[in-house]
C-alpha cells in the first residue's frame, strides 16, 4: 500500500474516537463522553503533569508523555472502550489492534513504542501518562457529583488511589475540592451577572 494513502486510512481512523462513546457513563448513570473528548483532555493534564514535576527540579521527556497521552486510547478505534466492568469478562487485543495499524504506517513501530512503554513501563513518563488517564476520568466523574450523581463520589474514591505520582496525587485533592463551574463562576457575586454591564 503507498505510504500516503496508508496515512490517510490512519486519519480517517483517527476521526472514529470522536464517534466511539467511552462505556464507563453507562454505569455510572449520567454524562457522556466519546474517547476523542477523553484524550482530548488526557493531553492538556498530561501536559500539566510534566510542567508540575519539572518546577521541581526533576527530568523528564516531555515530548514523550504528551505523545503517550495523545496515542494511549487509540486502540479503541478498533477495538472500542471497554470499561473496568466490562473487563471483568471479556479482553480487547489492544496489541494486535495496534501491530496490524503500525504495520501499514512508516511510522507505525514509533506509535506501538510509546502505547507499549505507557502500559507497561515504570519510567516517569509513563507513571504521568497513566496517572493523566486517571485524572481526566476524576475531572468528569467530578463534573457528574456536581450535578447530582452521588455514585460518581464512591468512583472518584477508586480512581485517587490510583494514581502514583505526587504531582497527581497532590492535583487530584484540589480537583476533588473545587466546584467544576469554579472557572467561570467564581465571582458570583459580580453585578456583572445581573445587569450584564461593563461598567460596573
Amino acid at each position: 500500500m503507498n505510504k500516503l494513502n496508508a496515512i490517510a486510512d490512519f486519519l480517517f481512523e483517527v476521526g472514529i474516537l470522536s464517534k466511539t462513546p467511552r462505556s464507563g457513563f453507562y454505569f455510572l448513570g449520567s454524562g457522556q463522553q466519546s474517547v476523542a473528548e477523553h484524550i482530548n483532555r488526557v493531553v492538556f493534564i498530561g501536559y500539566v503533569l510534566s510542567y508540575m514535576h519539572k518546577k521541581v527540579g526533576k527530568k523528564l521527556d516531555e515530548k514523550k508523555v504528551l505523545e503517550m497521552c495523545l496515542f494511549h486510547d487509540l486502540p479503541e478505534a478498533r477495538t472500542s472502550d471497554l470499561n473496568y466492568t466490562h473487563q471483568k469478562y471479556t479482553q480487547a487485543n489492544e496489541k494486535k489492534a495496534v501491530s496490524d495499524l503500525a504495520e501499514t504506517l512508516p511510522f507505525g513501530t514509533e506509535i506501538e513504542k510509546l502505547i507499549d512503554e505507557r502500559n507497561d513501563s515504570d519510567a516517569i513518563e509513563a507513571l504521568i501518562a497513566r496517572d493523566a488517564d486517571q485524572l481526566e476520568l476524576m475531572l468528569s466523574l467530578k463534573e457528574q457529583l456536581d450535578i447530582g450523581n452521588s455514585r460518581a463520589k464512591s468512583w472518584l474514591a477508586l480512581a485517587i488511589k490510583r494514581l502514583k505520582t505526587k504531582e497527581a496525587q497532590d492535583l487530584a485533592k484540589v480537583i476533588i475540592a473545587t466546584p467544576s463551574d469554579n472557572w467561570w463562576f467564581h465571582d458570583k457575586e459580580d453585578k456583572w451577572w445581573i445587569t450584564r454591564s461593563k461598567k460596573d
